[in-house]
């Protein structure tokens, strides 16, 4: 079995030794991750009434969201300016993250547990911001960035997998211990991470920052530009909005009894319908992985649209044959397109973006993404009825749709081609340069004097006209 993942691992890296430690590292990663969220599980949601479980959830929002407000104007330059020192980069979140899962373990039902979860959601971002702007440099010959995007996603969901039994056996002997083995992970991952080929980095050498520049971009300029980049980023946050309304509402939906608990004449739990809306979800976010690996994404805009269209038909479809097999229709349907939307969109900034900005643009969309996450998270927690919730998910899928089509016959001619594009080459100095000088002209060579034999004579033309 181990030398079976080994190729599997090997085959999805395509056989280059740097993309397979990347996906190691992504896969500690995950796995620490969903770790986490065993050991959190029930703190917040579960085990309390509804109208506690909506101010909890609104302060997990709020603990969320904090990061992200420093992510971009703090981490994404900072990365951009040491990205010779990517791979410790890395580890130092890898580090970061061990020391505060066990943190966590300690007071896991402290007040200390939020400031300790903010740090572990900052780092986490973090992240994903600096191995994402690694992926060009370690893209094997014939691998478009989109499906590297995806085989990394699919291994992570794969060590995630793996590790929930673990996580679920130690969480009961506690909730603190799943926090632990995450701990450990994390550890594991930190190694990984120093492990990876120096080529991680960007090209040496390297200007060290001025002081308090690494705060932020020079005067003037974007992280993010370039209009397939903006409309790829705009249509990626109006699904994952939608996929952050359709997981609160309907998680108080069923606690709250305003959804219908019918599933194909058989009536069910609320926990089993809970569960069915969560796995579809879930299983359109990995079929997105999945299908992702072997997708070269060349028109973000073209597939977003249609992504979008097909959302807004099956909301709409839900609102009007109101069950919960729809419900989870939906669910599957928003999960998967989200994902590939954003694929597309990591696709776009690895290609459009240079690699001196590429950290600050992954940043930004990061803070764009989960913005609009909490943004429709919070719209979840208004208490809609079942059906009028559902109401407001297709509106607003419907308008997103039709804004989609516009951008994507705008841009109808643009399109990727898979690569990153490399960095013109900057100037050493800011003065101006010098004219160049005309290349020197090459002297003729002196005719060598030839010698006639006895007897002969050298005839030699002259070079004025006749008299």
């Amino acid at each position: 079995m181990g030398r079976r993942v080994g190729s599997v691992r090997d085959k999805g890296a395509g056989g280059e030794v740097g993309m397979t430690r990347l996906l190691d590292l992504h896969a500690a990663s995950y796995a620490g991750d969903i770790l986490i969220a065993i050991g959190l599980a029930g703190t917040i949601f579960f085990n309390a009434s509804i109208g506690d479980a909506r101010g909890g959830v609104a302060l997990y929002l709020l603990v969320t969201m904090v990061p992200f407000a420093v992510l971009a104007p703090v981490v994404g330059p900072l990365l951009d300016q040491f990205r010779h020192g990517r791979r410790y980069a890395l580890a130092a979140t890898m580090l970061g993250r061990a020391f505060l899962a066990w943190l966590m373990s300690d007071y896991i039902h402290g007040f200390a547990l939020y400031p300790a979860a903010f740090g572990v959601l900052a780092l986490s971002r973090a992240y994903g911001v600096a191995r994402s702007a690694a992926v060009p440099r370690l893209l094997p010959e014939g691998m478009g960035l989109s499906q590297a995007n995806a085989r990394a996603g699919v291994y992570g969901m794969l060590a995630g997998a793996a590790v929930t039994p673990i996580g679920l056996a130690a969480f009961k002997f506690g909730p603190q211990w799943p926090l632990r083995v995450a701990s450990i992970i994390f550890l594991v991952g930190m190694v990984v991470a120093l492990r990876l080929p120096p080529r991680a980095d960007s090209d040496p050498p390297e200007t060290l920052p001025q002081p308090f520049r690494v705060l932020g971009l020079r005067r003037g300029e974007r992280a993010l530009t370039g209009r397939l980049v903006i409309a790829a980023l705009v249509g990626s946050a109006a699904l994952r909005g939608l996929y952050g309304f359709l997981l609160l509402f309907l998680a108080f939906a069923v606690k709250g009894g305003s959804l219908t608990t019918d599933f194909f004449r058989w009536d069910v739990s609320d926990e089993l319908a809970l569960g069915i809306v969560g796995g579809a979800l879930g299983v359109g976010g990995f079929l997105a992985t999945v299908i992702g690996t072997r997708m070269r994404i060349h028109r973000p805009a073209a597939i977003q649209s249609s992504g979008m269209i097909i959302v807004a038909g099956v909301a709409v479809l839900t609102t009007l044959k109101f069950s919960l097999a729809m419900v989870a229709l939906l669910c599957l349907v928003t999960s998967f397109l989200s994902g590939i939307a954003k694929l597309a969109v990591d696709a776009s900034i690895q290609e459009r973006i240079g690699d001196r900005l590429r950290a600050s643009a992954f940043a930004h969309s990061e803070t764009v993404l989960m913005t609009a996450w909490v943004a429709g998270a919070a719209l979840g927690l208004i208490p809609f009825g079942g059906r009028t919730g559902i109401a407001v998910a297709a509106a607003i899928a419907v308008l997103a749709a039709a804004r989609a089509v516009i951008v994507a016959g705008s841009l109808r001619k643009e399109k990727l081609n898979g690569r990153a594009e490399p960095d013109p080459t900057p100037s050493p100095s800011p003065s101006p340069s010098p004219s160049p000088s005309p290349e020197p002209v090459k002297e003729a060579e002196p005719v060598k004097e030839s010698v006639a034999p006895p007897g002969f004579h050298v005839y030699k033309p002259s070079s004025g006209p006749p008299t």
